[in-house]
């Protein structure tokens, strides 16, 4: 027989029996909890000593040219034509342009430039300024006249139709400073002279002097592709096009906005005006896989495969 509150003695031992039982798997679960929560913590604090630990070519989403800048050199208030502030770096081992040559090609001319500490780098344009990298900029007679992206680069004839001109290159970063030596751009200027010493006449001009040989035929084209730019829209859709090497490429593209068509590998450009088709003529005489694109907005709009 049980005395008397048996019953109830038994029913609270019970309870602390479930009571002690419930209290290690509470525990384990706060220390799971703890332990997912500090391994987040480490790998976030990871993540953040990666991005910063070394400099970046591009730019985040979300933040400027400027923002991105590493820490080379020092920002000058000196600014150019364009607002881009100078970035001076010390004179030794500072980029230059050693040599600046430029003959008469076909519709223009070609120039060659020998740099020194300096690597032309396309495809990081937008990107922190590192040492020694970057691109150049072109000026004719002191006006902008594109953008530089390697030792060898075709200026069309519309830029210099005359008798004599000044050619200017700047060495830019890749955050658009201008790289700086002593508070003066690192550049050089030459200049040019039409091969006939006279001025280029229009097209449209009658000739008068019969005497005189006739210009020869371009080479034939052999593919055109017509690109069309609304927005962020490329019509049609960016793809890969194949093409054999020798062949004459004629690039035209019609942007509802102004910038600057280029082929990677090329280093050709052309300038495109809003609304208005433009086109770029070229020998795909390299084998591999190059890309079409505007640099202003940074549309691809094609891939070249040459074979």
């Amino acid at each position: 027989m049980r005395r008397p509150g048996g019953a109830a003695r038994e029913g609270e031992r019970t309870e602390r029996r479930a009571v002690r039982s419930a209290k290690p798997a509470r525990s384990a679960r706060s220390a799971r909890r703890v332990v997912r929560a500090v391994a987040v913590a480490l790998l976030l604090t990871g993540v953040t000593a990666g991005c910063t630990d070394r400099p970046t070519t591009h730019h985040k989403p979300g933040t400027s040219h400027k923002e991105a800048s590493g820490s080379t050199g020092r920002l000058l208030d000196t600014k150019d034509e364009d607002g881009n502030r100078y970035r001076e770096v010390a004179a030794e081992g500072a980029p230059s342009v050693e040599e600046f040559a430029a003959r008469p090609g076909d519709d223009g001319w070609e120039l060659a430039l020998t740099v020194r500490n300096f690597r032309f780098t396309p495809d990081s344009v937008g990107g922190a300024a590192l040492p020694g990298r970057g691109y150049a900029r072109l000026y004719v007679d002191g006006k902008p006249a594109g953008r530089v992206y390697g030792k060898h680069h075709h200026i069309p004839e519309i830029f210099v139709p005359d008798r004599s001109h000044r050619l200017t290159v700047r060495l830019y970063a890749d955050d658009h400073t201008v790289w700086a030596v002593g508070g003066a751009p690192v550049e050089q200027t030459i200049t040019v002279s039409h091969p006939d010493g006279q001025s280029t006449p229009p097209d449209d001009a009658p000739d008068v002097s019969p005497d005189k040989p006739s210009k020869p035929a371009e080479p034939a084209v052999d593919r055109t592709l017509k690109i069309t730019i609304d927005g962020k829209q490329v019509d049609p859709a960016p793809g890969r096009i194949e093409v054999k090497k020798g062949d004459r490429i004629r690039l035209t593209v019609t942007s509802d906005r102004a910038d600057t068509l280029h082929v990677h590998g090329y280093d050709k450009e052309a300038d495109l005006a809003a609304g208005r088709p433009a086109s770029l003529t070229f020998t795909a005489d390299r084998t591999g896989l190059f890309e079409v694109e505007t640099h202003g907005s940074g549309l691809l709009l094609t891939q070249l495969v040459v074979r």
